[in-house]
């Protein structure tokens, strides 16, 4: 007979997914409706309301993607780009990779910049490159998560229209707890994840459409041909290479409700519940909570001992990089602290495979008891392993707390 599905109980504090919201886990148990539902479809419309006040937008086309965070990605890259389109990714990270991988796939020219891993770009290295490439699409990660840093953008959107080129940001591993203002910063497209600071599960992806990427999707709307209506007329431009990512469409079953596919329902309640509870908590009030509980952790990293990786400058408010001390095997004390503890910490790739851990602290797990057990727990399992510490960074992390309470 099978197994039932009964996981052990743990505490997620790698880079992403978290342990979600309780909150979210019982919106997502909800009764199902039908996607046509009146009461569904006014389910949609709040929640797109919410991603307007979750992305500081006012953009029509604030949407819902099915799927993963990278299902919001390959959406607008398949629904933007066509074959033989420039697009510039500045890469800092393995997601800048990633980027680069889904544009080439679309049949995008892709051009890349490249930055130091633990570091990121200034605007005139983009400035430059901008100038060398003239893009339809520059491509970037507000935060990559195999690197832990956080890339500048309050000047990225309009550096982009002065030189012609549409502004993309995945902003996945940074959204609810760093800042993205999306129509300050004049970012032409943004999609983001729920597993993340925003305390949900992976299954959906919102984004976010400027108008004028939005006009650009809709030139290219093809309708299937068992849902035409009579005297039905394409778009001018070149089809959508996807069905399932095609954005023209999705954008007509949110507005016009155009029958593109099935709602994935506990998804979207999901969503809602996410965008509800953050909104709830208010940006900066939540931006400072991930601020507040990462420099906690990060205190008590450094009374152990541990050294912490990257340019301190621009590091993600939620996620820290730790180098392996080399007294120890790094994946032996990862899988002892799962094993023994239930506490599941990251690694990283590439260049930075086994070099580095990750410990996040994002979402629900952005609270003091699950900062403190991490450390506490990391902590015995290095001295189970054989490594001298000067302290187990408890003190000096409650230290920070109680200096914000008073």
């Amino acid at each position: 007979m099978p197994f039932s599905i009964n996981p052990p109980p743990r505490l997620l504090m790698g880079p992403g997914p978290i342990n979600a919201d309780p909150r979210v886990l019982r919106a997502m148990s909800a009764p199902m409706l039908g996607q046509y539902d009146p009461v569904f479809r006014r389910m949609m419309r709040e929640t797109q309301e919410l991603y307007r006040q979750v992305f500081q937008t006012e953009n029509e086309s604030t949407v819902l993607v099915d799927g993963t965070a990278r299902a919001g990605i390959e959406a607008i890259f398949v629904s933007v780009l066509c074959p033989g389109d420039v697009v510039l990714v500045p890469v800092f990270g393995r997601f800048g990779q990633l980027l680069c991988e889904i544009a080439s796939r679309c049949g995008a020219d892709v051009r890349t910049l490249q930055a130091e891993w633990g570091t990121v770009f200034d605007r005139e290295t983009i400035e430059a490159g901008l100038r060398e490439h003239r893009p339809k699409l520059l491509a970037i990660c507000q935060g990559d998560t195999s690197t832990t840093m956080c890339q500048p953008l309050e000047w990225l959107g309009a550096l982009c229209h002065s030189y012609g080129a549409l502004c993309y940001v995945d902003a996945t591993a940074t959204v609810g707890g760093n800042q993205l203002a999306v129509a300050d910063w004049q970012l032409d497209a943004v999609s983001v994840g729920l597993q993340k600071c925003l305390g949900g599960a992976a299954g959906i992806s919102p984004i976010t459409l400027s108008d004028s990427v939005a006009e650009l999707i809709k030139s290219r709307m093809h309708l299937e041909a068992g849902i035409q209506p009579v005297g039905y007329v394409p778009g001018s431009g070149p089809r959508i290479a996807s069905n399932y990512f095609d954005l023209a469409m999705i954008l007509g079953y949110w507005g016009q409700g155009v029958n593109h596919h099935t709602e994935a329902t506990s998804m979207l309640y999901a969503a809602h519940e996410c965008a509800r509870i953050l909104v709830e908590e208010g940006l900066p009030a939540a931006q400072e909570r991930h601020r507040l509980h990462s420099r906690a952790l990060r205190i008590g990293l450094e009374s152990m001992g541990l050294r912490l990786y990257g340019d301190p400058t621009h590091r993600m408010q939620n996620i820290t990089g730790i180098y392996v001390p080399t007294e120890v095997d790094g994946e032996k004390v990862r899988s002892t602290l799962l094993a023994e503890f239930g506490i599941e910490i990251g690694t990283s790739f590439g260049p930075l495979a086994g070099v580095i851990w990750r410990i996040g602290t994002m979402g629900y797990n952005a609270q003091r008891i699950p900062v403190l057990q991490t450390l506490a727990c990391l902590s015995a399992t290095l001295r189970l392993l054989g490594m001298k510490l000067p302290s187990d960074g408890i003190p000096e992390a409650l230290h920070e707390y109680q200096s914000q309470d008073s």
